[in-house]
């Protein structure tokens, strides 16, 4: 099966993985000439957070996800990476639960693969605090490739 389409889904914790993200998807994307779709999802709390915090004028028109994700920090780095890199790439912010909405993305986008960034954490963390890489990678309509933070 060809790779067509990559959902990269990145969030607030993934600053220190950014670098490994981009290189996984670089690594995928370049050879099968894939189109990369960047995903930011954001809880409502950190979506109105990122309005207050880009500076987005609320009092006009409604500002998408799609907005406030395209000027998201993560979201620029990754951009210029891909464009370095020569990978084409869309750009979705959507406001919910990480977990269900990156497994949503990656089927309205018809993703072949997805991935996502995650830490290590022990069953008991898991179990407590649940795992959204654990739930994108038990629901997800595709392969999902975890990429972790470097442990040093």
């Amino acid at each position: 099966m060809a790779i067509e389409s990559i959902l990269l889904a990145v969030g607030p914790g993934d600053a220190d993985r950014l670098e490994r993200l981009a290189d996984e998807t670089i690594d995928v994307a370049g050879p099968t000439g894939a189109r990369v779709v960047l995903a930011h999802v954001f809880t409502r709390e950190e979506y109105n957070s990122a309005l207050d915090n880009l500076d987005f004028d609320t009092t006009a028109d409604e500002v998408s996800a799609d907005d406030v994700a395209m000027r998201h920090s993560t979201i620029r780095e990754l951009v210029d990476t891909l464009d370095e890199a020569g990978v084409e790439y869309d750009i979705r912010g959507r406001v919910g639960d990480h977990g269900e909405s990156i497994v949503s993305l990656a089927n309205d986008v018809d993703a072949d693969r997805v991935l996502v960034g995650g830490r290590k954490r022990s069953p008991a963390g898991k179990a407590v605090f649940g795992s959204v890489a654990q739930e994108v990678m038990l629901s997800a309509p595709c392969p999902v490739t975890f990429v972790r933070a470097d442990t040093k």
